[in-house]
């Protein structure tokens, strides 16, 4: 029994804790995990107030499972595929459209610094923000699974059978989605190279 659980990775440790009771793993599991769920969240539903709430019922999802958790998969593919699906769910409910409008502006509300020579200047900064924007307004035009896949790819840089178990198909089916979305980003944002 002691080698089953030296196999198993930390998060998986902690929250076998917390299916014993106790809290202070899951504070932990918290810490570690949310601003990750919740970036993850942002580049699937485009808006910073629905992924912080949809970051809350994962977790709380991840809380009221803790009776019936078992480790068959590292805790991120299990944490991911709770997002994942709540994601997807909110995309086709249209919950996330109410304020769609709002994308990811904040950035341009900084104030600008003055910054001394060798840095990017105002101009250059204003170009890399609309390249960065037509890059999240292409990621967000691609269909579901592959958004998803490529967020998981990209920015979690999780493995392609990571990704497999968090969308339930096959790795080659992982690697399809990918190819397939990568073509349509490469063609969209074939005028930026």
């Amino acid at each position: 029994m002691a080698g089953a659980a030296a196999a198993l990775d930390y998060d998986a440790e902690l929250m076998l804790r917390v299916k014993e009771g106790d809290g202070a793993s899951f504070a932990l599991l918290l810490e570690k995990h949310r601003s990750p769920v919740v970036h993850f969240l942002y580049r699937m539903i485009q808006n910073q107030a629905v992924a912080e709430e949809l970051a809350q019922d994962v977790f709380l999802r991840v809380y009221r499972s803790r009776a019936t958790y078992e480790p068959t998969a590292k805790f991120t593919t299990w944490l991911f595929r709770i997002a994942t699906h709540l994601a997807l769910n909110s995309i086709r409910d249209g919950r996330h459209e109410r304020q769609q409008d709002r994308l990811d502006d904040d950035s341009s509300e900084l104030p600008v610094r003055q910054v001394s020579d060798g840095s990017p200047s105002v101009e250059q900064r204003m170009v890399y923000q609309a390249k960065l924007e037509e890059v999240r307004k292409a990621i967000a035009m691609l269909p579901e699974k592959q958004r998803a896949a490529v967020l998981m790819h990209k920015y979690e840089e999780m493995e392609y059978s990571q990704i497999a178990k968090v969308l339930s198909c096959s790795e080659s089916a992982v690697k399809s989605l990918l190819f397939r979305a990568y073509e349509t980003l490469r063609a969209r944002l074939a005028h930026m190279a």
